[in-house]
């Protein structure tokens, strides 16, 4: 240091006194000298097309150039998997962070040969075509990163898809070598063909820690519902056959069944049900007479009548998918190609990408022990709807099943839609074709302009005996201008209801309907009084609200029809300690469900609620007096797949006369039976269906200082 202090201390004496022709010189070597350098190591360290992670086709990168990884007999096994895996316990949303595009980033694990020490293989079968068509679909994707620091999800190279061909043990170990494996946090794993003889399970058995799995062959036992995602089973014919889009319509057969490894009690089945129905119904089997092959696999035979397959299957209108030996079956991906509506039979099954797509739109789902009816089911599905199907089922196909590329790109999508939920894919944009023909749909649920204003809303009151309450009630709402009738639904069968000539006397018509028992579905019941599109459903307690607030609320529903649009919102949570479902009514930011004690909702959802509500959700209503109002809930989400709008900025909703005895709502078990209605009802359904949603809907200029009578709804209320 004082060497080279000394020196510097001279060098500005000595470099004036330098001759110019010198300097240039050695100016010039010196650059000559540092562009030599920064060109070797760009060559040294610039990344090589060659060794390029992004490239994955086979052509340019074969599985036996990879390198050659040898197993030892003590490397460790991960554990079988946590069934109790959720995205809040068992992924780290934290890694994948905050990008402006919202999107994930998934990482590719270098293309490896894993052997045990004997030099064997992990698996018989290496890298699939299948599997390299779907890593390389993924690398020329968005989410794709050669960047392992950046990566959000990281993806093995090492091939599970068909569980037949690998050695489970020596899987599961080279899955543990992976230097990010971390017991499975973040990772992601494909396999369409589970299990094996003779169990056949519905899930990976490759011991994978707290991997994401994208099984095809689900069942409601295996499937960690909002973690797994279950995808469909690849069908290769989808490459091999070209089928064109066939017009939606009758067909020549009703029911076709063409898979050739059903279980004989189901064959023995569907042949009674061949003999009952003659040509409406065709039973295919495989070809006895061909040889075997793959121009065989495509020939389907009843007796002795050969036909092509899969293009036998556009001939039906109806299509049977029964369950193998495994619950994933690749005919299912065949049907929906062939625009045939798929008439799924296996219990307990969890549908290809369920989680986001609508089977009701595009299948028919019917329990095995009811196979012997499915003719007389079938039968009572309107020729519209069966249109309808037809029509989703095809581009389910399309969008969704087509291709490797389009299984992998929606299994990260949705992955992608949980940790960005504000950014995620809509139902709409899930379920609806680009281009809907809204003349051909015949649901309310999807209307295609907002109901006229013209018919109003019929208000339907729920009532016992407290008649000053609902009095006021009345009258407060007959103050509505989009009022067109209102029903007071009498629940009391030992007391009538007052004279008629003691009744506010209101413009609109008043109808009041005695019910035979003293149940709460009895203000769902679609009663032939309800003429208009609207209903508002609303207690004989709730006299505080506004006519503006009513007619605000009746304006947002014309807006969205399809929800429940309502006053007091409340909020379900998951428990932790407890391990279950708890219902939240203090003030949050977030809402899941508004009170039907105060709602507007389509007249279609009363028919869902009194003939088509799951299991025994009603009869249990009826038994506990209680939860009507999460039941109406649960079924809207469920059918539309989203979350009910909360209205105005009102919270409060007591009646300031009603005592405890009168108040179902003050029972001081209220709250513990509100949760144990909302355990039971997931448990009924299957899922949650509730969604969670942070706003609600307030007229544009309720809180602006502007003139009061300039505002459309002046009188909005305070909380």
């Amino acid at each position: 240091m004082y060497t080279s202090g000394k020196y510097s201390s001279r060098g500005p004496a000595l470099i004036p006194r330098m001759k110019t022709k010198h300097r240039i010189y050695y100016i010039t070597l010196f650059s000559v000298v540092l562009l030599g350098l920064i060109a070797t190591g760009m060559f040294q360290f610039w990344p090589h097309s060659i060794e390029s992670t992004a490239d994955w086709t086979l052509d340019k990168r074969s599985v036996h150039d990879a390198p050659l990884i040898r197993l030892p007999v003590s490397s460790p096994i991960p554990e079988r998997g946590d069934l109790s895996c959720r995205m809040h316990t068992c992924f780290d949303v934290y890694r994948c962070g905050y990008n402006p595009k919202n999107r994930i980033k998934v990482y590719i694990y270098p293309l490896q040969r894993f052997v045990d020490e004997l030099g064997v293989p992990i698996s018989s079968t290496g890298l699939s075509r299948e599997y390299n068509d779907l890593l390389s679909a993924i690398s020329d994707s968005d989410f794709y990163t050669d960047d392992v620091t950046r990566a959000c999800l990281f993806i093995p190279s090492i091939d599970v898809l068909n569980q037949n061909s690998l050695r489970i043990r020596e899987t599961a170990q080279a899955l543990a070598m992976l230097p990010r494996w971390d017991k499975g946090m973040n990772h992601l794993l494909f396999n369409m063909l589970p299990g094996g003889p003779p169990d056949y399970n519905t899930a990976l058995d490759v011991p994978r820690d707290r991997a994401l799995l994208a099984g095809g062959g689900f069942s409601t036992w295996t499937y960690r519902q909002g973690y797994d995602v279950s995808i469909p089973v690849y069908s290769p014919l989808s490459a091999d056959v070209d089928l064109p889009e066939r017009q939606p319509g009758p067909r020549h057969y009703f029911i076709l069944s063409s898979q050739t490894a059903i279980h004989r009690e189901y064959r023995a089945e569907l042949e009674r049900l061949k003999e009952e129905n003659g040509e409406a119904l065709l039973l295919l089997d495989k070809c006895s007479n061909l040889s075997q092959g793959a121009a065989s696999a495509r020939k389907r035979c009843y007796k002795g009548q050969v036909y092509d397959y899969p293009q036998i299957l556009q001939e039906s209108s109806f299509c049977v998918v029964l369950r193998g030996a495994r619950l994933g079956q690749a005919a299912l991906s065949d049907v929906l190609q062939a625009g045939c509506v798929p008439v799924t039979l296996a219990d307990s099954y969890i549908l290809p990408f369920s989680e986001v797509l609508d089977w009701k739109r595009a299948s028919v789902v019917i329990p095995e022990e009811k196979l012997s009816e499915m003719y007389t089911i079938l039968k009572s599905i309107p020729h519209r709807q069966v249109e309808e199907m037809q029509r989703q089922a095809r581009w389910f196909w399309e969008a969704y099943f087509s291709s490797m590329k389009a299984i992998g790109l929606t299994t990260l999508q949705i992955i992608n839609d949980r940790i960005y939920p504000y950014a995620a894919r809509t139902y709409e944009q899930w379920n609806n074709p680009p281009v809907v023909k809204w003349s051909s749909v015949n649901s309310p649920l999807f209307l295609p302009l907002i109901p006229p204003r013209a018919p109003g809303f019929t208000a339907v009151v729920l009532t016992y005996d407290r008649v000053e309450s609902l009095f006021r009630v009345i009258t407060e709402i007959s103050k509505v201008p989009s009022l067109a009738k209102l029903l007071v639904v009498w629940n009391n069968q030992n007391k009538s209801p007052p004279e008629e000539t003691l009744w506010p006397k209101i413009s609109v018509p008043l109808k009041v309907v005695r019910t035979k028992e003293n149940k709460l579905s009895n203000r769902f019941f679609p009663y032939d009084e309800i003429e208009t599109e609207a209903v508002l459903a609303i207690d004989d307690d709730i006299i505080m609200l506004t006519s503006d607030e009513l007619q605000f609320g009746y304006e947002v529903w014309r807006e969205f029809p399809d929800r429940l649009v309502g006053y007091p919102g409340r909020l379900h949570l998951w428990d932790h300690e407890m391990g279950k479902w708890k219902y939240e009514s203090e003030w949050t930011n977030e809402v899941s469900m508004v009170l039907t004690g105060a709602a507007f909702y389509h007249k279609y959802f009363n028919y869902l609620y009194t003939y088509k509500m799951p299991g025994d959700i009603k009869n249990w209503v009826d038994a506990h007096m209680n939860c009507e109002d999460i039941a109406m809930n649960f079924l809207v989400a469920n059918i539309t797949g989203k979350a009910p709008i909360k209205v105005t900025p009102r919270k409060k909703f007591k009646c300031p006369e009603c005592t405890a005895i009168d108040g179902l709502s003050l029972d001081q078990t209220h709250m513990v039976e509100r949760s144990e209605c909302i355990n039971k009802f997931a448990s009924v359904f299957g899922t949650m269906p509730l969604k969670v949603v942070e706003h609600r809907a307030d007229p544009v200029l309720y809180k602006d200082d502007f003139p009061e009578k300039l505002k459309s709804f002046p009188n909005i209320g305070s909380l």
